[in-house]
C-alpha cells in the first residue's frame, strides 16, 4: 500500500505510535487500524487519557514520583518512615516495591541509570536533589534499589560515593533479584527478600 492511500492523520498516528518503546512500524500500524475500525469510543477515550496524563500529572518535589498532588501521597503520609530513602531507577520500581506491602519508607526516584555510552550522565539524572534532601533531611538511610544490572551497578556505586561524602549510611537491596533483571518484572516474594537481605555499603 502506498503512502498517498493511507490519510495523512493516520500516517501521522502509526509514526507517533511507532516512537512508544518496544512497538515496532507493524504493531504501531496494527494499533492505529485497529482504532479506525473499532466501533467503540476507544479512540476517544484514549485521547481523553493523554490529555488528562499531559495536563494532571507532574513530578512530586520531593521525591520526583508521577503524581497528581504534590507532595505526592506516599511522601505526604507521616506513617511512613522519611529518615529511609529507598532510590529506584523509575516509577514502575516503586510501584513494585509498593507491592511487596514490606517497605514503610518513602522513596527517591532518579528517572534512569547512569549509561556514559548513551550519554547518560549524572545530571541527567535526580542525582543532585537526592543529596539535596539527604544534607537537608532528618535521612538516616539511604536503600540502593537500581536494577541488577551493568548501569544498575554502575549507578550505586557512583552513588555510594556521593552519599558517602555526607556521612549517611547507604544500604543495597540483596541479590535475590536476577542479574540482568528489572525490579518492576520481579515478583513479591523476591523483591521481599531483597529488601530484607539488603547489605551495608
Amino acid at each position: 500500500m502506498g503512502k498517498a492511500a493511507v490519510p495523512p492523520s493516520v500516517t501521522n498516528l502509526i509514526q507517533t505510535f511507532s516512537e512508544l518503546p518496544g512497538v515496532g512500524p507493524k504493531t504501531a500500524s496494527r494499533l492505529a487500524f485497529y482504532l479506525l475500525r473499532g466501533k467503540s469510543d476507544l479512540a476517544l477515550r484514549l485521547a481523553t487519557a493523554l490529555q488528562d496524563l499531559v495536563e494532571r500529572t507532574r513530578f512530586c518535589s520531593i521525591c520526583y514520583n508521577v503524581t497528581e498532588a504534590d507532595p505526592c501521597p506516599i511522601c505526604a503520609d507521616p506513617a511512613r518512615d522519611h529518615a529511609s530513602v529507598c532510590v529506584v531507577e523509575e516509577p514502575l520500581d516503586m510501584l513494585a516495591l509498593e507491592r511487596t506491602d514490606q517497605y514503610a519508607g518513602v522513596y527517591h526516584v532518579l528517572h534512569g541509570a547512569l549509561s556514559p555510552l548513551e550519554g547518560i550522565f549524572a545530571e541527567d539524572l535526580r542525582i543532585a536533589e537526592l543529596e539535596t534532601r539527604i544534607r537537608q533531611g532528618d535521612v538516616s538511610e539511604v536503600i540502593l534499589a537500581t536494577n541488577p544490572t551493568s548501569e544498575g551497578d554502575y549507578t550505586a556505586a557512583y552513588l555510594v560515593q556521593r552519599i558517602k561524602t555526607i556521612g549517611t549510611r547507604v544500604t543495597r537491596l540483596g541479590r535475590g533479584l536476577p542479574m540482568g533483571g528489572d525490579l518492576e518484572y520481579a515478583d513479591a516474594v523476591t523483591l521481599t527478600r531483597a529488601l530484607e537481605s539488603r547489605q551495608e555499603l
